[in-house]
């Protein structure tokens, strides 16, 4: 039995401070699949394109979009291909991700 831990999430090599992300499906890159990612208080993800569509389920805390949509726990949100956006968390938040390609950096 193979254990997973939490890693920090790399954006070209370099980890996102306070941003990590627990990898599900190893055969997948960091950051694609099924996986959990998690942002601490003050966290800003880097702004960014979608490959494809993005789903995900927040689990605990509150993510702010871009526009200043506030997605909270229970908020299940779908990302269209084509979408561009960057997110903040003022509380810190933990959301269970599904994406089948890397996001494209901005």
């Amino acid at each position: 039995i193979k254990t997973a831990a939490f890693r920090p999430f790399l954006v070209d090599g370099v980890p996102l401070p306070g941003q990590s992300v627990l990898q599900l499906d190893d055969t997948e890159p960091l950051g694609v699949g099924f996986h959990i990612y998690r942002m601490e208080p003050g966290a800003r993800s880097q702004a960014h394109e979608h490959t494809c569509d993005e789903q995900f389920l927040v689990l605990e805390g509150e993510l702010i979009d871009h526009d200043g949509t506030v997605y909270r726990a229970g908020d299940m949100v779908l990302m269209r291909k084509g979408s561009r956006h960057s997110s903040h968390t003022d509380t810190g938040c933990t959301l269970a991700v599904f994406i089948r390609s890397a996001e494209r950096n901005l």
